[in-house]
């Protein structure tokens, strides 16, 4: 018979096998040295992309919209999670699956579903001239505002599953605990749910921001070149000029931000857990 450990190192050793041929040589492959680039020259155009103001303005526009869609991705599915982990209802999976629905939805149905909305001659534009708010419609899409709510459309899903897993694992008799010495219901969410479910409030907050800085079909059909992010850049560079160098700084610059969120995010998680 096998030894545990040395049986366990066993089964794990095909996955990370897998993991290491199939993942990470070629990702690092593809972030320090793509085809006929050294890591020399990624480097160097990682310097020249950090001076440049086009490239920083690029950078902090992914950054923001990406934290932008993020809070309002997490403060609208954190409620949504609540009450369907909390529901007593024999509709609470249908609400369930209702929610996570758009997941089966293509990406591009979604994002033209919005060209459609924000058109100059859509739906938002017909009840702002409807109401008299403006006298030509609004240029809506090509904006931040069309990027954004593409973006939280998108990915709200993800935040639901995330959070509602959290809540899910939330013992139930906390809530009555705290309601019995007088909490609101609110004061409870906040000061009892909230705060044991933010391991998995991490989580959402994670996956939808590496979601949202490196997601490229949405920003690009609504955001188009006046709104160009992290992820349409790369592809002008791998497909478009084809500068490997720079494709290359760019996805680490992406690689960069989700690794730090992700750290922050882990880094207050503990924090919050050591406190209470």
């Amino acid at each position: 018979m096998f030894h545990r450990p040395r049986a366990g190192a066993l089964l794990l050793f095909p996955g990370l096998l897998l993991m290491v041929l199939g993942f990470a040589v070629p990702s690092a492959a593809m972030l320090f040295a793509p085809p006929g680039v050294s890591p020399s020259d990624v480097f160097t155009r990682l310097t020249k992309m950090l001076t440049d103001g086009y490239d920083l303005q690029i950078i902090g526009r992914t950054l923001t919209l990406g934290l932008i869609v993020t809070v309002v991705c997490v403060v609208i599915a954190f409620p949504i999670a609540s009450l369907l982990a909390r529901s007593t209802s024999r509709w609470a999976g249908l609400w369930l699956a209702l929610a996570v629905f758009p997941l089966l939805l293509s990406n591009v149905v979604r994002s033209f579903g919005w060209l459609v909305i924000l058109g100059s001659n859509g739906v938002m534009g017909k009840i702002i001239t409807g109401l008299g708010l403006a006298q030509q419609a609004p240029q809506l899409l090509y904006t931040p505002l069309a990027v954004v709510l593409g973006l939280v459309q998108l990915f709200l899903p993800l935040a639901v599953v995330a959070c509602y897993s959290a809540v899910a694992q939330v013992d139930r008799g906390l809530d009555d605990a705290a309601r019995g010495l007088g909490a609101s219901r609110l004061r409870t969410l906040w000061t009892v749910v909230v705060p044991l479910s933010l391991p998995g409030i991490v989580v959402a907050a994670t996956l939808v921001f590496a979601g949202s800085i490196t997601a490229y079909t949405t920003p690009y059909l609504l955001g188009g070149s006046s709104q160009r992010m992290l992820a349409t850049q790369l592809f002008v560079h791998a497909n478009v000029t084809v500068d490997w160098a720079a494709a290359s700084a760019t996805a680490l610059v992406m690689t960069v931000l989700v690794f730090a969120l992700s750290g922050i995010g882990s880094a207050v998680a503990r924090a919050k857990g050591r406190v209470a």
